[in-house]
């Protein structure tokens, strides 16, 4: 099954999508199967140029090692560049890394393991392990029935005849990940009904609003959820940064980075300083700002914050250190749109050292649109250098990476014969500064 590669749309459209989650997810095939050709579902996906696949496929474990056959087979029959990238940078983020960072799937597993969850429903004997933030930020009645007839209390027994298990779970399926099983009908009629249009991401971003301290209100940007009166988050977890402190969640922070899940629950424990007043533990953060941690605050929450192109450099050296590599990627997003002369060489530079493929990518495609101009610059030139430079043992017929992704950008933009001979000016261009500096190759 792995081993067909129709090109039909149909058929493209189930193998880049729900294909390879339901043999994976649901049969629990082995990523790494080989077929009589002593192919891998990796190969395939790398051949027939399904970018999309190939980033699944690497983030569950699919081995492409540098040097070895199945690494060397796929970096060869890679249809695009893009795919050729993602070879190149999968190793530098762990695929339970990138699991662990996807907000739906995170959301998913937050359900159904019940990670540092703080109240169990019962339901005609079936227990349903919860949070209480997550149910007072979706729902109203929930928010209003935990901080009076449910408040303090670790256990809640319905028995109401018309709220059976079925329901009650199809139920908290929706308010966490507003999904809900195919065929389910949820009545439940003593609970409050979710809205029609459900917001996700924003009720999430409640708890961020709830967890940011009250001197930065309003110092940083207006807040887009303002925090309802009355509202209790039930924190777990407060960190302290630069004086302020942040009530958290330890469901949230362990269940989307694996540096907090090991600061918070393995061998960092010791980190936590003793409660205060009746408060929860507390936990001092080093070598970040209050207004930077705000946006790992939001996007921990929300899988999203606002980032200007100014804070975005800050920002990704603490989502890299927290290994948040989706907040990595919403960093370059932002530095993408600051691509000029000027800019693009430190871009690049950023983009390679922080392994943002994507980014590094619009950097070269914006080189080769501008490479006349770049070939003057010093920045450009010492980059060229500094690429050759690290290519070991280089030959006179090696090439160096930077170069060939401009001159693939290049070649990529003939549409017309008309676009050929600039094309070739642009080519031009880079071989004489190549030659200029000893590297024509």
């Amino acid at each position: 099954m792995w081993a067909e590669c129709d090109h039909e749309p149909i058929l493209t459209q189930a193998l880049t999508s729900f294909l390879p989650r339901y043999l994976l997810e649901q049969r629990d095939v082995e990523v790494n199967v080989r077929d009589k050709w002593d192919s891998t579902p990796l190969y395939y996906a790398c051949l027939c140029g399904h970018e999309e696949l190939v980033l699944y496929l690497l983030a569950n474990g699919a081995r492409c090692e540098a040097n070895t056959f199945d690494g060397e087979r796929c970096l060869y029959g890679a249809l695009s560049d893009p795919i050729r990238r993602a070879l190149r940078d999968y190793k530098q983020v762990t695929a339970s890394c990138r699991r662990r960072d996807y907000y739906d799937d995170f959301l998913q597993r937050l359900l159904e393991q019940g990670i540092h969850s703080d109240v169990v429903f019962v339901v005609h004997g079936k227990p349903f392990r919860v949070h209480r933030c997550v149910l007072g930020a979706r729902s109203a009645y929930f928010a209003n029935m935990l901080d009076t007839k449910w408040k303090g209390k670790s256990v809640v027994v319905l028995r109401h005849p018309l709220i059976n298990p079925v329901a009650f779970g199809a139920l908290l399926q929706y308010l966490y990940t507003v999904a809900s099983k195919p065929g389910t009908c949820v009545k439940v009629l003593t609970i409050e009904p979710p809205p029609a249009d459900p917001r996700l991401r924003e009720d999430m971003a409640l708890l961020a609003d709830c967890a940011l301290p009250p001197e930065l209100r309003g110092d940083l940007w207006e807040l887009p959820f303002p925090c309802p009166d009355g509202f209790n988050s039930c924190p777990d977890i407060c960190f302290r940064v630069a004086g302020c402190s942040f009530l958290c969640h330890k469901a949230f922070f362990c269940g989307r980075s694996d540096y907090f899940r090991a600061l918070l629950d393995d061998h960092f424990r010791e980190s936590e300083e003793p409660v205060t007043s009746g408060g929860p533990p507390a936990v001092t953060l080093h070598g970040i700002s209050p207004d930077v941690f705000t946006h790992v605050l939001y996007y921990v929450y929300s899988d999203h914050t606002e980032l200007s192109p100014e804070a975005a450099y800050d920002v990704l050296s603490v989502a890299d250190m927290y290994l948040l590599p989706g907040l990595k990627r919403l960093c370059g997003r932002s530095l993408a749109q600051v691509l000029d002369e000027d800019t693009v060489v430190g871009v690049w530079r950023v983009a390679k050292l922080f392994r943002l493929a994507r980014l590094e990518d619009q950097c070269t495609e914006y080189m080769a649109k501008v490479i006349e101009k770049l070939v003057e610059r010093e920045d450009f030139v010492e980059a060229v250098k500094e690429e050759a430079a690290a290519v070991a043992a280089r030959q006179e017929t090696d090439s160096i990476p930077l170069v060939d992704d401009i001159r693939f950008h290049v070649a990529s933009t003939v549409q017309t014969y008309s676009a050929i001979e600039e094309a070739q000016q642009r080519l031009q261009a880079l071989e004489d500064l190549l030659v200029s500096i000893g590297l024509d190759c």
